[in-house]
């Protein structure tokens, strides 16, 4: 799982989880003090408003184990899904590389501009001079066909993002 994924669903997933152990404890508080209820007097009105009372914060257990649950599975689906597109989009930048034929270097230099890096960053990551990373980022560009950063990421998205289906009617079709 990601580690943005996993921070976001964590809280999530241990106030549940939270939750449905305090009604667990609140379960057995209730059983056992109704146990000895029957064996001291036997049934009454204040027990069997104590079952109910069990009775009900067991099914508030179980919905919450359940939610609890597809919680989990949620995020392990969205975490499978985020490695997917990270997946294509290394296999795009791969391509593209091959077919700009980028040297390594340049290679490294497309993804740390596509992560956002600027380019001292890029030059500090790579142990490079700035003025390395800019030339290296102009050979890209004219590799590439574009005049800019943004330009650049938009060929690596225009194959990741599918474009709308044609609809009949639709505005401005």
């Amino acid at each position: 799982m990601s580690h943005h994924l996993q921070s976001k669903l964590e809280p999530r997933a241990s106030a549940v989880a939270g939750v449905v152990a305090l009604q667990s404890l609140a379960v057995a508080f209730f059983i056992v003090d109704a146990a000895a209820d029957v064996a001291a007097g036997g049934l009454s009105p204040h027990v069997m408003v104590e079952m109910v009372a069990a009775l009900g914060l067991l099914a508030g257990v179980a919905i919450g184990l359940l939610q609890l649950r597809s919680l989990l599975a949620a995020g392990r689906r969205k975490s499978a899904a985020l490695a997917v597109a990270a997946g294509a989009l290394s296999q795009v930048i791969e391509t593209r590389a091959r077919e700009w034929g980028l040297t390594p270097a340049e290679t490294d230099v497309v993804i740390f501009a596509l992560k956002g890096c600027d380019v001292a960053e890029i030059a500090r990551l790579r142990n490079a001079a700035a003025g390395t990373v800019r030339a290296q980022l102009t050979r890209i560009y004219q590799k590439a066909g574009v005049n800019s950063r943004s330009a650049l990421a938009s060929l690596f998205l225009d194959e990741l993002i599918a474009a709308p289906p044609y609809r009949r009617g639709a505005k401005g079709a």
